[in-house]
């Protein structure tokens, strides 16, 4: 009879219990992380130039991963 008066925490109630301990943790956590937001420091020019570089390495994936030439 012990047994059944013991109280009995159900899921849902582990689960919100649960769910409050991370939000409580995320928000102490979370707030060093957060930054001042900078400034894109790449004008127009700079933005639209040619990245891509064909070098022999990139060659060298494609022809070992089989892609087209």
């Amino acid at each position: 009879m012990s047994d059944e008066t013991k109280a009995k925490v159900g899921r849902r109630d582990f689960l919100r219990k649960v769910g409050i301990g991370t939000v409580g943790a995320g928000a102490t956590l979370a707030t060093p992380l957060v930054g001042p937001a900078q400034a894109d420091s790449e004008n127009n020019d700079e933005k639209r130039k040619a990245r891509y570089k064909e070098s022999d390495h990139v060659k060298t994936y494609y022809r070992v991963n089989r892609y087209p030439a």
